[in-house]
C-alpha cells in the first residue's frame, strides 16, 4: 500500500512533465513516420530559407505603392500611392471583411438564439448547431471557389464566401455567449409570461451584448487577415495581385505586399483592442496613455488597480 501510495503521489507531482514528454514523444514518431525518417530536409530547410531571402525576396519591391500607369491617376502629391495596386487591394479587401462581419453578424444571432440549449428545445438547436458547423467546416477560401463558380470573379463572391463563413464561425460564439446567460433571469422572464422572441431581444440580447460586440469586433479583424488569400482564387481583395505577382515569380513584390498588409493588421490589432475595451462591464476606468493598449492586458490590469 505504501509503495502504491508513493507512487500516485509522485504521478500527481510530476503528472503534467509526463504528459508532456508522452504527448511530445508521439509527435516525434508520428513526424518521422511521415517524412519516412528523413530528417534531413529540416535540417536543410534554414539554408533553403536563408537563400530564397536573400536572392528572391530582399529587397522589397516598394513599386507595389507607386501609381498605376493605367488608369491615369487624378491624384497629385502624396495622395498618388492611392491609385496603387497596394491601396486599391488593401481597400477592397477591408470593404469585403466589413460587409461579410456586418452580414454575418446580422444572419448568425437568429440563428444562435436557436442554437442555444437554454432558449430552444433539443429538435431546434441541434439543426441549427449542424448548420452552423457546415457553414465553418468549410474554409473561406474553399467558399470563394465556389461562389467564383457560381457567379464569376470578383469581390461579391469574396464577399458571399467571407459571410457564409463569418456565420459559422461567430454563430457559434454568440450561442455560446447565450448560453452563459445566467439561468434565474430566464426562470424570471419565463415566470412574466414572456415569450421566446421577448426573453431572446428583451434578456439576453441586453446581457450579452458587450460579449456580442466584442466578438463582431474581433471578427472583422479576422476577416480581414482571412480575406487577403481568397483575392487568390479570384474573389477580388489585394490577395488578386499576390496571386498575379507570383505566377510572374516575382517575389520581391509579393514581400511588399506581405509587409503592407503585416502593417496593416497590427493597426488593426491596435485599435480593435481599443474598441473590445469599451464594451466591457467596467463602467469607471482610469485613462492610461494610448500606448497601453499595446501592453498585455495583465500588464493594463495592474496598471488600472493602481
Amino acid at each position: 500500500m505504501r509503495t502504491l501510495s508513493a507512487i500516485t503521489s509522485l504521478w500527481y507531482q510530476w503528472r503534467w512533465l509526463g504528459i508532456f514528454i508522452i504527448l511530445l514523444s508521439l509527435a516525434i514518431g508520428v513526424t518521422n513516420s511521415a517524412i519516412e525518417g528523413n530528417w534531413e530536409k529540416l535540417f536543410d530547410s534554414p539554408r533553403n530559407v536563408q537563400t530564397f531571402f536573400t536572392e528572391s525576396l530582399w529587397p522589397p519591391d516598394w513599386s507595389v505603392l507607386e501609381p498605376q500607369a493605367y488608369p491615369v491617376c487624378e491624384e497629385s502629391g502624396w495622395l498618388d500611392f492611392t491609385c496603387s495596386t497596394a491601396w486599391i487591394g488593401l481597400l477592397e479587401t477591408l470593404k469585403i471583411a466589413f460587409v461579410a462581419t456586418v452580414f454575418g453578424m446580422l444572419i448568425s444571432y437568429p440563428i444562435a438564439l436557436m442554437a442555444a440549449e437554454n432558449l430552444s428545445p433539443a429538435w431546434i438547436s441541434y439543426p441549427a448547431r449542424a448548420l452552423l458547423a457546415a457553414l465553418r467546416s468549410l474554409p473561406s477560401i474553399l467558399w470563394a471557389v465556389l461562389f467564383v463558380i457560381m457567379i464569376g470573379l470578383g469581390p461579391l463572391a469574396g464577399i458571399m464566401a467571407m459571410t457564409l463563413y463569418t456565420i459559422g464561425y461567430l454563430g457559434k460564439l454568440q450561442y455560446e455567449v447565450i448560453e452563459g446567460v445566467a439561468q434565474p433571469q430566464l426562470d424570471a422572464s419565463r415566470a412574466m409570461g414572456h415569450g421566446w422572441l421577448e426573453r431572446s431581444f428583451g434578456v439576453i440580447l441586453p446581457e450579452s451584448a458587450n460579449n456580442l460586440i466584442s466578438q463582431a469586433v474581433f471578427m472583422f479583424e479576422y476577416n480581414f487577415r482571412h480575406g487577403t488569400v481568397i483575392g487568390i482564387v479570384g474573389a477580388g481583395g489585394i490577395g488578386y495581385y499576390i496571386n498575379l505577382y507570383l505566377k510572374f515569380l516575382q517575389y520581391d513584390k509579393v514581400f511588399a505586399y506581405v509587409i503592407v498588409i503585416f502593417v496593416v493588421v497590427l493597426i488593426l490589432d491596435v485599435l480593435s483592442k481599443y474598441a473590445r475595451s469599451l464594451f466591457n462591464d467596467d463602467k469607471v476606468r482610469k485613462k492610461h496613455p494610448w500606448w497601453t493598449i499595446l501592453l498585455p492586458s495583465s500588464i493594463t490590469q495592474k496598471l488600472e488597480e493602481e
